[in-house]
C-alpha cells in the first residue's frame, strides 16, 4: 500500500479508501463473515481509512463499522469519516451539524471520527431541494463544524463537492475545509482535466487542481462511475449523481474509453482506480465494494500504480472527440 498526504490535515491516507456506501453496498447487505473478512483484509493489506455516513443504509454502515472495529485493539483501527446531511428548511443548520456527528458516534461506537464532511449538494443559493448555498456553507454550517471540532467530536472537517462548480470553488477558496470529496472518473474527468471546448457534460471546471493550490485534501469519489466503468453486469444502484449523465451514455463512453486504454493495464475496474491515481492532486480513492474480489482488485490498482503516459494520453484524446465514433 502507499500513502499520500491529505491536504493540511497532515494525515497519511491509504491510497485506497474502504467505501462504505450504498452502492457497493458490501458493509450494509453482505453477511456478517463477509463483512468482517472484508475488513480484516482491507487492513491487513495497508488500507488505512474507512468512509461511511448516516444516510448509508439508514444508519447500517455505521453500526456495522462500530461492531466491527470494536472487534479489535485501538491500535489496529483506521481512520474513520462520515458526513452530515443538512435540511435547510428546518433551521439550525450549525445545530443539525452537531446533533448528525453526535448521533453517528453513537452507532460507530466512538467518541470522536478523524473527518466530518457535508454531504449536501452546494448552489450560489439556497432553494434547490436540500442544497446548500455558499454562505450557509460558511456562516451556520461552519460555525456548526468549528463547535463539533473544538468540542473534540471530530478532527478535521471537509465537504462534498457536488453542486455548482463557481459555488464549490468559493467553498475551497475560503481556506476553511480542510477537505473536498471530488467527482472524478474517466467518463467525466473535467475535475481533474481542463474540458474541451465541445465538452457536452458537465463540467466540474478542475476543480482538484484548485484544492491542490489551496491544500485542500481530495478524496475521488464515483471512479468507478457506480460500476459502470468496472463491469457490464447491472446491479440497479448505478443512478448518476451530476447533470447532463446517465447509465445508458455511461455505458457507451465506458466501451470507448476501455478500448482506448487496452487490455494490457489490468481489469476494468482497476483501470479506473489506476487513472484516479494517476492525478497528483488527489489523496485516495474510495472504493464502494459488493464483494470480496472488488477489494482485492481495488488492491491490485494499486500494486500496479498510475496509468501510464501513453494512456492516459489515449483517454484524453477520447475525451477530447466527446466520445464521437
Amino acid at each position: 500500500m502507499r500513502y499520500r498526504t491529505l491536504g493540511k490535515t497532515g494525515l497519511d491516507v491509504s491510497e485506497i479508501v474502504f467505501g462504505g456506501g450504498a452502492v457497493g453496498g458490501l458493509l450494509i447487505r453482505a453477511d456478517d463473515d463477509t463483512r468482517r473478512q472484508a475488513v480484516t483484509r482491507a487492513l491487513e493489506a495497508g488500507v488505512n481509512w474507512i468512509d461511511t455516513a448516516p444516510m448509508y443504509g439508514e444508519g447500517a454502515s455505521e453500526e456495522a463499522i462500530g461492531w466491527l472495529l470494536a472487534e479489535r485493539s485501538p491500535s489496529e483501527r483506521p481512520h474513520i469519516a462520515t458526513k452530515a446531511l443538512l435540511n435547510p428548511e428546518a433551521g439550525d443548520l450549525s445545530g443539525q451539524v452537531e446533533r448528525s456527528l453526535v448521533e453517528s458516534l453513537k452507532r460507530l461506537q466512538m467518541n470522536s471520527v478523524d473527518l466530518l464532511q457535508v454531504h449536501n449538494l452546494i448552489y450560489g443559493e439556497r432553494g434547490r431541494g436540500n442544497g446548500l448555498s455558499v454562505d450557509d456553507m460558511l456562516e451556520p454550517v461552519r460555525r456548526g463544524l468549528e463547535r463539533v471540532r473544538d468540542a473534540g467530536l471530530t478532527r478535521h472537517v471537509g465537504f462534498t463537492a457536488n453542486g455548482e462548480p463557481t459555488a464549490l470553488r468559493a467553498v475551497v477558496e475560503s481556506g476553511f475545509y480542510e477537505t473536498a470529496q471530488v467527482y472524478y472518473n474517466m467518463i467525466n474527468p473535467s475535475a481533474g482535466w481542463s474540458a474541451p471546448s465541445n465538452w457536452s457534460g458537465h463540467d466540474f471546471e478542475n476543480l482538484i487542481g484548485l484544492c491542490q493550490a489551496k491544500d485542500v485534501g481530495v478524496l475521488v469519489i464515483r471512479a468507478l462511475a457506480a460500476g459502470v466503468l468496472a463491469t457490464d453486469v447491472r446491479h440497479g444502484r448505478e443512478g448518476e449523481i451530476i447533470p447532463k449523465a446517465d447509465v445508458e451514455s455511461n455505458e457507451r463512453k465506458a466501451a470507448m474509453l476501455m478500448a482506448a486504454v487496452g487490455q494490457d493495464e489490468g481489469t476494468r475496474a482497476q483501470i479506473a482506480v489506476r487513472f484516479a491515481l494517476s492525478n497528483p492532486g488527489v489523496s485516495g480513492v474510495v472504493v464502494g465494494m459488493a464483494e470480496l474480489d472488488h477489494l482485492m482488485q481495488a488492491l491490485g490498482a494499486v500494486e500496479r500504480g498510475p496509468l501510464p503516459a501513453a494512456a492516459l494520453e489515449r483517454l484524453r484524446s477520447t475525451v477530447a472527440a466527446d466520445f464521437v465514433d
